[in-house]
């Protein structure tokens, strides 16, 4: 196979990584894997971490980051698809040991792509991205285990991406979602997302001391781990569920079981990288379908290729 595409190359150089626009020579299709152009990928706190050199990540340099991407396939090895269906690949290795979505072309594993569903464009699949999937995994594994209709549900790391959509799934769903944040200039964005109340980190956590607080929620989707979700297990009702996916206030959880054998209540690990592709594909159609809530896809910024390399030290900032 002949050709050359476009893509944005992570090298070490000088003690450093420096992400550049790099024309790359098409490879030959292996036996069960597809070529597809993409058209729009969406940028991960994981693929910040990828151009900036981080081996807990990505383990050999140059490499093309981009752990999402949604496009037309161009050829193919695998009689599941044919060129001309619009796919989405997210997770898996994408971007992380193999080369990813920032680029004009991906060649994967069949195994790793679903076809778009209807009611969702490629771009409003790559709005979604990454972030979008894992809230739905959230959301459904709260539904899934039961929850009153129009029920109270708490959401923490509530202006990031997970958050923020699962806010919004919430809401389209008709629950009551209280929604945590850092960040005291949120509280209008959340509330264009429908959420019903914002409250900070410090008055959410209050005296952490206490083994069990007041049961003020149905169910909570932390995003954040460390003490928000200490607190949030203490605040779940009775038989009520909390799901767990990020670990950015910390990788710690110091609680006791009272929650657990006190209101018997659940903690639910949620794992969208290696989401089983039946579970995957059912997400997406409800994100295309019944949960696709509008006001998800009237915040987010689109930039070029070559725009990109700013935006890896700003969402490493929380900027």
């Amino acid at each position: 196979m002949t050709g050359h595409y476009r893509a944005l190359l992570v090298e070490e150089k000088n003690d450093g990584y420096a992400a550049t626009i790099t024309e790359m020579a098409m490879q030959a299709l292996q036996p069960g894997q597809i070529r597809v152009r993409v058209h729009y990928s969406s940028l991960n706190y994981k693929d910040a971490l990828s151009a900036r050199g981080n081996r807990g990540v990505t383990r050999d340099y140059p490499h093309v980051p981009g752990i999402d991407a949604a496009g037309i396939v161009e050829s193919s090895t695998d009689d599941a698809f044919a060129p001309g269906d619009r796919v989405i690949v997210t997770s898996y290795d994408l971007g992380m040991n193999t080369a990813g979505g920032f680029s004009e072309i991906i060649q994967v594993p069949a195994a790793w792509a679903l076809k778009l569903p209807h009611n969702l464009s490629l771009k409003e699949s790559m709005i979604l991205g990454t972030a979008g999937l894992t809230a739905a995994a959230s959301v459904d594994k709260i539904m899934h285990n039961g929850v009153p209709q129009h029920a109270a549900i708490v959401v923490s790391g509530a202006s990031g991406g997970v958050g923020s959509i699962s806010v919004a799934i919430l809401a389209t769903l008709g629950f009551e979602v209280t929604a945590i944040s850092g960040k005291t200039t949120a509280t209008a964005f959340l509330n264009q997302m429908g959420a019903s109340q914002t409250i900070s980190r410090e008055d959410f956590t209050g005296d952490s001391s206490k083994p069990l607080f007041k049961p003020l929620y149905a169910a909570g989707i932390d995003t954040t781990g460390g003490p928000l979700l200490e607190a949030m297990l203490k605040m779940i009702a009775p038989s009520g569920t909390v799901t767990c996916c990020g670990n950015a206030a910390s990788a710690s959880l110091n609680t006791t079981v009272y929650p657990f054998i006190l209101r018997g209540i659940s903690l639910c690990g949620i794992d969208s990288q290696n989401c089983p592709m039946d579970w995957r594909i059912s997400l997406w159609e409800k994100l295309a379908g019944p949960w696709k809530a509008a006001a998800i896809f009237e915040h987010y910024q689109e930039v070029r290729l070559a725009e990109l390399e700013p935006y890896f030290d700003k969402i490493l900032n929380a900027d």
